[in-house]
């Protein structure tokens, strides 16, 4: 079985190495400093994986608010480690080979990630729909494996993107399966954004919401993250009865009726129990 483990993300700079004075050693300042270019290194690499397709220097600069000469500082040194490479003849910035080795290496240590991908398979053959298994990123859901369904319309959805979670199937059937103290972490940290005009953005109605999923045992995005599409989920349990992540179908309204997801919503809750099952996690007695 997996180590427990949090299913809210969050990180911290707390405990630092102290600092040295001895000749050759490293002082509390350089300590420092060296975790500040930790830090704005990895703020970088998150600011290429959310771009689409290269991004140039002026701009990675400015959403990572740093100086164009610190960002590309840091650039070329992510870039001698096989981290970020620059296009010659564009000169965009793109996310590196290693990169994506890392991704892949949390993928192969997190078992649920290939034993949920005959399920979420399925799962699509006999919804006819796209099938999705994320987790939560802090206060967002990021999507780790689809199945994608054989309609002309469907939802394609890049692997490693995030959604807000208040706004979303998968992030709302996760939400509603956290403990209180965590649920309350992600109401202080996240900004709750109205994406369009059916999102729930009041604290008291997601409660409601998350009381309503735990008691069904799914739940469903009725164009909260965009107009025209829809989505029904269920979370997945370790073996502390606490949320690995969520699978998901989704697809356009047009097809994901009031009706259909009435039939959906228990083909996939019984789906994630599966799931569950097969990772010898147990589902909450009050789910």
């Amino acid at each position: 079985m997996p180590p427990r483990s949090s299913a809210v993300v969050s990180l911290s700079t707390a405990n630092q190495t102290r600092g040295l004075t001895r000749a050759g050693t490293r002082t509390k300042k350089d300590a420092s400093g060296g975790v500040q270019s930790l830090t704005r290194g990895l703020t970088l690499l998150e600011q290429l994986a959310e771009a689409e397709g290269g991004i140039s220097l002026t701009e990675i600069s400015q959403r990572a608010t740093l100086a164009p000469s610190t960002a590309h500082r840091l650039l070329n040194t992510l870039a001698d480690m096989g981290f970020v490479f620059q296009a010659p003849d564009s000169g965009l910035w793109y996310i590196g080979l290693k990169t994506y080795r890392v991704g892949c290496a949390f993928i192969s240590n997190r078992d649920f990630v290939g034993e949920s991908h005959a399920y979420l398979r399925k799962l699509m053959e006999q919804s006819g729909e796209t099938a999705n298994l994320s987790i939560i990123d802090s206060t967002h859901v990021c999507f780790i494996a689809q199945v994608q369904c054989h309609e002309v319309m469907r939802m394609l959805v890049r692997l490693g993107s995030r959604l807000p979670a208040h706004a979303s199937g998968s992030g709302k059937a996760i939400l509603s399966a956290l403990p209180e103290d965590e649920l309350a972490i992600f109401f202080r940290e996240s900004k709750l954004q109205k994406l369009t005009v059916k999102t729930t953005t009041d604290i008291n109605q997601l409660r409601l919401q998350f009381a309503a999923i735990r008691a069904r045992g799914y739940s469903y995005d009725d164009e909260e993250n965009a107009l025209g599409l829809r989505c029904v989920a269920a979370p997945i349990y370790d073996e502390y009865s606490e949320p690995l992540g969520a699978i998901s179908l989704a697809g356009p309204i047009a097809r994901l009726s009031d009706e259909r997801i009435l039939k959906l919503g228990p083909l996939v809750a019984h789906t994630a129990r599966e799931i569950t099952e097969k990772l010898g996690g147990v589902v909450p007695v009050t789910v």
